[in-house]
């Protein structure tokens, strides 16, 4: 601890030095000042280029794409550029330069730090990374890198018996959000040539992007341990020992995992699917680690845990085939031409534009009921995705209007009474 003590009041004494000597002169304030009005101008500059590239190549596809990252880096550049022609003035004369030098650097690292985080979705890992660059850029500049690396160099702990020090666990820590992102990033790319290849089925597709999502987060986390000096066999006792303990703690996440698994293996669903599962009727819109995403008519997107899709019964419209066959029930009047009657409801399936001709819409008489005769209109449709009840509900209107025009008649229920005896009735009328 003494040790530690030390270091760091020899290297706080070493930055007063380099402060006193550098920074709080004439000369220092003269270049401030420059630095100071050349940012004013590039502020000014980049406020008015701005607006111009966007008018000169607005209709460009690139452009497009790419105007938040331009917008980000027009000051930085703009100002990198003069101070850095101030620096190589000022040193051409012979004038101290240590100011524009430092401006110089500080800048070149705010441009690189635009460039990264514009390519980093999440903010907390882009502050994370604005944090570390800068203090290090800092720590270089004043002369103090390699004296505060050894400092945390000098700072060790032993865990387990391995001798790890803070230099050490924040390499690893560094390498471990950098691989990991990395990892995320090369999979996503993965993922979207799969979506590109023409040839891969869609649960292929999902399957073959989890699976690299997994082995590269996994190689990234194992390179970052042995980074640190940690070792390997250890940590597999420890992580064995820890993973025990999750797998009572969560069973249910492990087990919609590895069912998900299943569902792409067997491919019983993949994305675009229609299904009907415990009342829940839609398309398939994403299969994901815990649950599978279906959207319904209505909007909703329900998420369904991938445990309840291998346990419970599940209704696949478009498993393996995309036609589906609806039934509709019609009843008709005795009194009508039932041949005619048949034959209107077929020409009310054939005008509609979702059935499909082959196989071709049937008329089938069901039964005589109590007030009319059973008919069913059986007809086939392929897009099931666009909805089932909402075909119906237009072919029965079409029958509706073809039955009215045609003088065909719905039947409703009729009781006929028949009087066994009016003695009882010629009596009361007696009495009254």
């Amino acid at each position: 601890m003494e040790q530690i003590i030390a270091q760091a009041n020899n290297l706080y004494i070493a930055t007063l030095g380099w402060l006193e000597a550098n920074l709080l002169t004439v000369d220092s304030a003269i270049q401030l000042g420059i630095i100071t009005m050349l940012f004013l101008f590039s502020f000014a500059v980049s406020a008015r280029l701005s607006p111009f590239f966007h008018k000169a190549f607005e209709q460009r596809a690139f452009y497009q794409k790419t105007e938040k990252f331009w917008k980000a880096l027009y000051l930085p550049l703009i100002w990198w550029l003069a101070v850095f022609t101030a620096w190589q003035v000022a040193a051409s004369l012979g004038n101290p330069i240590i100011l524009l030098r430092m401006a110089t650097s500080l800048i070149s690292v705010w441009v690189v730090i635009s460039l990264v985080t514009l390519m980093i979705e999440s903010e907390a890992i882009s502050k994370l990374i604005r944090v570390v660059i800068w203090a290090l850029a800092l720590l270089n500049i004043f002369g103090l890198l390699q004296s505060f690396i050894g400092f945390l160099g000098a700072t060790t702990f032993t865990i387990g018996g391995n001798a790890l020090s803070l230099l050490g666990i924040i390499t690893g820590v560094t390498s471990m959000i950098v691989l990991i992102w990395a990892a995320l990033f090369v999979s996503k790319f993965v993922e979207t040539k799969l979506k590109e290849a023409p040839n891969v089925t869609p649960s292929a597709r999902v399957l073959l992007s989890k699976i690299s999502r997994i082995v590269l987060v996994v190689l990234a986390f194992i390179f970052a341990i042995s980074s640190m000096g940690i070792d390997l066999t250890a940590l597999a006792v420890f992580g064995g020992a820890i993973g025990v303990g999750l797998g009572f703690g969560l069973q249910k996440v492990v087990s919609n995992f590895i069912s998900g698994v299943i569902l792409l293996l067997d491919k019983s669903i993949k994305p675009g699917d229609v299904i009907e599962i415990s009342g829940t009727y839609g398309r398939i819109n994403k299969l994901a680690a815990r649950y599978t995403s279906v959207i319904s008519r209505d909007g909703r997107e329900h998420l369904v845990p991938n445990e309840d899709i291998i346990t419970q019964p599940v209704v696949n419209w478009t498993f393996s085939d995309k036609k589906v066959r609806r039934h509709l029930p019609v009843s008709v009047s005795y009194n009508c031409d039932i041949e005619k009657a048949m034959e209107v409801m077929l020409n009310a399936a054939t005008d509609s534009s979702r059935v499909i001709k082959n196989p071709e819409p049937k008329v089938l008489i069901k039964g005589f009921g109590d007030n009319g005769i059973d008919l069913e209109l059986r007809m086939w449709i392929r897009d099931s995705e666009n909805g089932v009840s909402n075909i119906a509900s237009e072919v029965y209107l079409d029958i509706w209007h073809k039955f009215n025009d045609a003088g065909i008649e719905f039947p409703y229920p009729q009781r006929d009474i028949h009087i066994v005896s009016a003695k009882g009735l010629k009596e009361k009328e007696d009495i009254l």
